[in-house]
């Protein structure tokens, strides 16, 4: 598999910055059959952390969200990126968004240590459609 970019959606809570947060989240939702993509925390001021999901069925997120009265902001549009992990893949997906003007904001990429990876693009919302069209999605 070369690389695969598609658009895809996240949602997002802040919580505070304690043990266990996460868990309480991703465990809610694997109870209520809510599969993922992506899932990043980071910490936003020295008390609380921002849980980000990126679910693989949007609509179906937002009504168990709503039923299960889940607070969760969104959805807000991003960029996924999947596959080969071979040296320069990132290189050519900015090379892309750099010659289109497009500035990525925000990023984060992991490989999984058997051959592929996974990449989360941000882009500031009047800039999508143009970096969405530059990676041919």
């Amino acid at each position: 598999m070369a690389s695969r970019i598609r658009r895809v959606d996240y949602f997002y809570t802040t919580v505070r910055d304690e043990p266990g947060e996460a868990y309480r989240l991703l465990s809610t939702l694997a109870d209520l059959g809510i599969n993922m993509m992506a899932f990043s925390a980071v910490p936003v001021g020295p008390m609380h952390t921002q849980l980000t999901i990126f679910p693989d069925d949007t609509g179906r997120l937002q009504r168990i969200a709503r039923e299960a009265q889940l607070r969760l902001d969104g959805p807000h549009p991003a960029l996924l990126v999947q596959g080969d992990d071979r040296l320069g893949a990132l290189a050519e997906v900015h090379a892309k968004l750099y010659e289109a003007g497009v500035n990525v904001y925000a990023s984060s990429g992991v490989a999984d240590g058997r051959g592929s990876f996974g990449y989360v693009i941000y882009v500031r919302p009047e800039e999508y459609e143009r970096a969405a069209e530059a990676l041919g999605v």
